[in-house]
């Protein structure tokens, strides 16, 4: 019987047991935080968000703004019919 097979399921195995015992510990510790913890870490997360889609927006509007002029400085039709 060929010996590779063995050892890589072998491997395979210890391997995804291994992360899912620290996944399953994570997920526990989490669970024992502070809750006023977890409530300040929520609002960090919503203003970070807030800003990721703030400076979404803004590079939008810059990209608009830029493809319009370098559209109308080209000569192309902007006009809608």
């Amino acid at each position: 019987m060929d010996w590779i097979p063995i050892v890589f399921a072998t491997f395979k195995l210890l391997v995804l047991g291994t992360g899912m015992f620290y996944a399953i510990k994570w997920h526990y510790d989490q669970g024992k935080k502070d809750k006023k913890q977890r409530e300040q870490e929520t609002r960090a997360l919503l203003r970070a968000s807030g800003k990721v889609a703030a400076g979404f927006m803004l590079s939008l509007l810059v990209l608009g703004v830029v493809t319009f002029e370098l559209a109308s400085t080209l000569g192309l039709e902007l006009s809608f019919p």
